[in-house]
């Protein structure tokens, strides 16, 4: 794909609608992780919900505000708190009066370098919802909705998807994305997580995902079932390639990503990292000084 050319013909600041109850709002932040950038939805008709506001950028907000001219806006669902996907929930919230609710706050810091958003420390939820709780928006013959929230740590400790009833759709945020496996960055991602959460939504029948980077998936379990075969690969990779010897993470990563650019090896870093942590937590690897290597 020739990303420089998808980039200049990405519909941002548009509607797009892509279901009868669902529109999206791409936002201009493109980059090696946001894609073409934070597609914000827009669910409903009348009294919508919006998940995802994304970052917070005047022509974004301008967008969101002509999508959604003569509507409600009453609610703000917010699948985690990542830079590009929470902070306009605070300039929407006061220009509209929705309650922002989702993800529980979480801001930290990690022990490396950034491989994707930082976190928000702006946001302040109404309401922190709970794995299986509902949110119903109006009358369904109306364009009215039911979402509910579905706990998916890994990517985050604090990541939700949200699934709206009347679709069959889940919004997945970044656990599942439509161009690209997620980053799991410790300390706060953990791999262990990812990949429960990755079988609890092989487990569920959704018809179709809407991630928050990138296009709908219109095979979600045929999706799933890879990215849990594709961390397994990597979990294998790692180990024969400790069985030669203590090894340091930026020798895995040049071994196991060398077809990919450079550039993303300290993204790739992290999520080896991850890797490795769930490896020790399973008896697997050792951690020796900067050298990994596998359990006697």
């Amino acid at each position: 794909m020739d990303i420089k050319a998808a980039i200049e013909a990405a519909p941002y600041g548009a509607s797009e609608r892509i279901s009868p109850r669902v529109r999206r709002v791409l936002a201009r932040n493109p980059s090696p992780f946001t894609f073409l950038g934070t597609g914000t939805y827009i669910v409903g008709s009348g009294k919508v919900a919006v998940i995802d506001p994304g970052p917070d950028e005047d022509a974004h907000l301008d967008a969101i505000l002509a999508a959604t001219a003569g509507e409600t806006i009453s609610h703000l669902f917010v699948t985690h708190t990542h830079r590009d996907h929470s902070p306009l929930a605070v300039r929407l919230k006061a220009l509209s009066g929705a309650d922002v609710v989702g993800c529980a706050p979480l801001v930290i810091s990690d022990d490396g370098p950034r491989t994707d958003a930082g976190f928000d420390s702006t946001y302040a939820p109404d309401r922190v919802l709970a794995h299986g709780e509902v949110v119903p928006g109006g009358a369904w013959a109306d364009g009215g909705w039911t979402i509910e929230a579905v706990h998916t740590p890994g990517h985050t400790s604090n990541h939700l998807c949200f699934a709206l009833h009347e679709e069959k759709a889940l919004f997945t945020g970044d656990h599942v994305m439509g161009w690209s496996t997620t980053v799991v960055t410790p300390p706060d991602g953990d791999m262990r997580d990812y990949m429960a959460s990755l079988k609890l939504l092989q487990g569920r029948d959704d018809r179709i995902y809407y991630p928050t980077h990138g296009d709908p998936v219109t095979e979600p379990q045929r999706l799933v079932r890879g990215y849990i075969a594709h961390r397994r690969q990597r979990e294998g990779q790692i180990l024969r390639l400790l069985d030669s010897g203590p090894k340091a993470i930026p020798t895995l990563v040049a071994a196991m990503y060398a077809a990919v650019d450079p550039q993303l090896h300290p993204a790739a870093g992290r999520s080896v990292l991850a890797h490795l942590i769930d490896l020790e937590a399973r008896s697997m690897v050792n951690a020796n000084g900067a050298l990994w290597e596998k359990a006697a």
